[in-house]
């Protein structure tokens, strides 16, 4: 038998928990309204349609690479580089979608975004270098610097953007310390969990910052493709004149999350102690075929045909599928005016934000929501959410849950928010009424 004391300390970090509880919690009640999950809304898989994606890009690598049909077919029927092979296409997208002048071979091809935040840690950290996070922050980041003994140090993430003092306090610290802050990890667009969105001066002055304090931008950019055409924001990257900005991207929220297939952006040249010079992503590449081997090239067959169709935009190939997306937000923040606004309930102390894209909502209640509301929410009143509390570095968002509208039917939005305002009521209301 083994003891856990002689294990990896990340095992019995809470953050490695959270994914795990929540599914526990949903499957034990699956009949509950879920607002907890942030996937996409699942739509119908068709094999033949896959099959029809492949062929199309088997037709690309024989146009434009020169490849012959059997060299095609061998390319996504066997291991391939761990740099990936829809390298040429992601860059070109790039360069399509946001003036992204950058060549495919400082572009990795990963295992979703989830390893391209790991093997781009793994690659960029030394000990004694410190991981600054927005606050809150994806679960996911938090967890992959765990298992890599990364200290992490939170800045405040307001509804105006990154607290910029707070950054620049953190970095004098660490250099006091005798350590430094490396990198940032930031979403500047609808991030998850809180929907934050940071304006175009943010996001110069963010850069500026980084310049000064020689510290990297890890840029997540899961959920920009959900912007409204005319309130579209340049990517951290597409601003960056000095370097400064790791690009994580993923294809799992814009078309097929089953293919698990993401990709970094990583084109700053690193000196080797012969004097050659490469692209950071050559070291990433080479940390992820310690990890993975490579990406499954079926998987990027599927999503590069996808592409091609779309005219090599990952916009293009994003745009339905956003425009559900935004008016899943707008039916679900309707919903919640509706029902828990002042005036149209008894409920005080309740409140929301108002992002303008991406999948979730931040609620603000007047009780606890931890795991024990949870348990009587989807137990009593057959509602799920996420605890914000999962997103935090130390105790933050106690006071706090977070609703996911991507996965759900208007019909089910409506329901669930019912739902939610009859365990508020319970829990609010009939505390006020039992102590009067």
């Amino acid at each position: 038998m083994l003891s856990i004391d002689h294990l990896h300390g990340s095992l019995t970090d809470p953050v490695l928990d959270s994914v795990n509880f929540l599914n526990e919690v949903m499957g034990r009640y699956p009949d509950a309204i879920s607002f907890a999950p942030g996937a996409p809304r699942p739509a119908p898989f068709d094999d033949s349609v896959a099959a029809g994606h492949i062929r199309r890009y088997l037709r690309h690598l024989r146009e434009a690479r020169g490849a012959d049909p059997e060299e095609a077919e061998r390319l996504i029927s066997q291991y391939g580089p761990a740099r990936g092979l829809i390298n040429d296409l992601v860059s070109q997208a790039l360069r399509t979608d946001h003036g992204i002048d950058v060549a495919p071979e400082s572009v990795v091809i990963t295992v979703g975004a989830q390893e391209g935040m790991f093997v781009t840690l793994r690659a960029l950290f030394s000990p004694g270098d410190v991981l600054a996070v927005a606050e809150p922050c994806f679960v996911g980041i938090l967890g992959a610097a765990r298992l890599l003994d990364i200290e992490v140090v939170p800045v405040s993430e307001t509804d105006d953007g990154i607290d910029l003092d707070q950054l620049a306090g953190a970095c004098r610290d660490a250099r006091a310390r005798g350590q430094r802050v490396r990198a940032l990890y930031v979403a500047p667009d609808h991030s998850n969990p809180s929907g934050t969105l940071l304006d175009l001066r943010c996001r110069r002055e963010l850069l500026a910052l980084a310049h000064r304090e020689d510290l990297l931008l890890l840029e997540d950019n899961a959920y920009a493709f959900t912007a409204a055409p005319d309130q579209e924001l340049p990517p951290l990257k597409a601003l960056d004149g000095g370097g400064r900005v790791v690009l994580i991207g993923t294809f799992a929220k814009v078309c097929l999350p089953g293919a698990r297939v993401g990709y970094v952006v990583a084109g700053q040249d690193v000196r080797h102690g012969d004097g050659r010079s490469a692209p950071l992503a050559e070291l990433i590449a080479a940390v992820k075929s310690m990890v993975t081997v490579n990406t499954s090239p079926v998987s990027q067959a599927v999503i590069g045909g996808m592409l091609l169709e779309r005219g090599g935009s990952i916009s293009a190939l994003g745009e339905a599928r956003a425009a559900e997306y935004r008016q899943n937000l707008r039916h679900l923040l309707q919903a919640l005016d509706q029902r828990l606004s002042p005036g149209s309930t008894g409920i005080p102390g309740v409140s929301w934000n108002r992002p303008r894209g991406g999948f979730f909502v931040r609620v603000r209640v007047p009780v606890r929501a931890d795991a024990e509301l949870l348990e009587l929410s989807a137990a009593e009143f057959g509602v799920l959410w996420t605890p914000m509390t999962h997103f935090h570095v130390g105790d933050g968002g106690t006071n706090e849950l977070r609703l996911s509208c991507s996965y759900l039917s208007h019909a089910h939005i409506d329901e669930g928010v019912e739902r939610l305002a009859a365990l508020l009521d319970h829990v609010v209301c009939g505390a006020r009424e039992r102590n009067a």
